[in-house]
């Protein structure tokens, strides 16, 4: 096999549907790690491979990755990183996604600031779409990073060769910024809740002063309902027939709406 990789691992690099994983074989490790990238409310994963050597670093990967380039940039350019290692190397890049990866959480959080108002100003649900995205790539975040802290951790106490123990203080500092990232996922998945919450109370109360505001023009009219309806009989020999009586349905037609309307505000139910 060219750099003697292990065919097991060479088998695991062709298939990118893989949770982040590290593996150990004679010679080299193979690891699996994701990039996430926000875009148009979508929360996108990036598989990236890794093959590591004691003379060489492999990346293999679907698509195109800004950050292996700049790496791959950075250590052309500067000879004082070649003595570092490979593990060094790595580091970089695994510094750069992690850094990328946290990036893209604060796009998401900000976004959910933007929902809340919008639900806040707007409770008509217009939202709601989009607030259900976000708790999906959340959850498919928290997925995707929660195996990656754990291989960061076994990376830093690594005892090869190939991760010398002054790198290993520098995949702790990736390590940190990957648990500082989950924690931002907790963090943007409560605060979701807390709007959708909000959003469903806010929509029970609105449904509450409509049924008040249907409930008081029904009491309003049935009132109004008997009075017509009663000198409204068409029949002869109306009891209590008289000019009087009319003008008197009529202005209890006038007056009583305003003065239940006094009443319902004076008693707060308005």
């Amino acid at each position: 096999m060219p750099f003697g990789l292990h065919p097991l691992a060479i088998e695991d690099c062709l298939t990118f549907d893989q949770r982040a994983k590290l593996e150990e074989y004679p010679g080299h490790v193979f690891v699996v790690i994701h990039e996430l990238t926000f875009e148009e409310g979508d929360l996108r994963e990036h598989e990236v491979h890794a093959f590591l050597g004691k003379q060489f670093l492999i990346t293999v990967h679907a698509e195109s990755c800004r950050r292996i380039d700049n790496v791959r940039a950075h250590v052309l350019g500067d000879d004082s990183l070649h003595p570092r290692g490979i593990g060094f190397v790595y580091y970089l890049l695994a510094d750069s996604i992690a850094c990328h990866n946290a990036a893209a959480l604060d796009l998401l959080a900000e976004k959910i600031d933007v929902i809340e108002d919008e639900i806040f100003n707007v409770p008509q649900g217009s939202a709601l779409p989009l607030v259900f995205r976000l708790k999906r790539a959340l959850g498919a975040a928290r997925r995707t990073l929660s195996p990656q802290r754990d291989l960061f951790s076994s990376l830093a106490r690594l005892p090869t060769q190939l991760v010398s123990e002054r790198t290993a203080f520098y995949f702790r500092d990736v390590y940190d910024k990957i648990a500082r990232t989950s924690e931002t996922i907790e963090t943007s998945r409560d605060l979701l809740s807390s709007v959708l919450e909000a959003h469903f109370s806010l929509v029970s109360q609105r449904t509450n002063q409509i049924m008040k505001h249907l409930t008081v023009l029904s009491a309003i009219f049935l009132p109004l309902t008997f009075v017509t309806g009663f000198f409204g009989q068409n029949f002869e020999g109306l009891p209590f027939s008289s000019h009087l009586l009319m003008w008197l349905a009529l202005l209890i037609c006038v007056v009583l709406p305003p003065a239940m309307l006094f009443w319902f505000r004076h008693r707060k139910w308005l």
